[in-house]
């Protein structure tokens, strides 16, 4: 089982750091783009922006606890400095994304960029790399679907166990003497 590649009729919340804007706006763009192109409609994608890439876990897990979400794209970059702060945001970043998904149960695809230098942000967000940002849109369409078709063939199988729960072919629920003695009378 996986997940289909068409947005058509799904809901997506995409969580934009401001922080390196010049990195994280051609992500955001190439992510709308992305959801747009695989049918998703203007109407259904919410742009939620936030300071940095710290506050995208917050922003996201608020997002997704609405349910009103099939998926949230988070994006941001981290470049990295000369101190250990670096370090310490891309652990808090990774973790508080990745928590929020699973303690939500909605899909969150994870855009944000965590580089070296300058140069490799840039190629990855266009330049050579391809385009981190709809990477992640990809991403979130293909769990969003998955999900659904998860959740749908529990709720079928759920659906068929409930229909048979009237009706027992286990041979303890009919007891032997009564069996017998029906059997006599005739």
């Amino acid at each position: 089982m996986e997940g289909g590649l068409s947005a058509a009729g799904k809901r997506f919340a995409i969580v934009v750091a401001r922080f390196n804007a010049f990195i994280t706006e051609r992500l955001f763009q190439s992510a709308y783009d992305g959801l747009l192109r695989s049918g998703a409609k203007k109407k259904d994608i919410v742009l939620v922006r936030v300071p940095g890439a710290f506050e995208i876990p917050l922003a996201a897990r608020t997002l997704a606890e609405t349910k009103k979400y099939d998926a949230i794209l988070c994006i941001g970059c981290l470049l990295r400095g000369e101190t250990a702060h670096y370090d310490v945001i891309v652990n808090e970043v990774t973790r508080g994304v990745g928590q929020s998904a699973q303690e939500t149960g909605v899909p969150h695809a994870f855009g944000v960029l965590t580089c070296e230098t300058l140069e490799q942000a840039i190629d990855r967000a266009g330049l050579k790399m391809g385009n981190k940002g709809l990477d992640a849109a990809l991403a979130a369409i293909e769990m969003a679907n998955l999900r659904e078709a998860v959740v749908s063939r529990q709720s079928s199988v759920v659906g068929r166990g409930k229909a048979k729960a009237g009706v027992s072919h286990q041979p303890s629920t009919i007891r032997k003497g009564k069996a017998k003695s029906s059997a006599r009378t005739r």
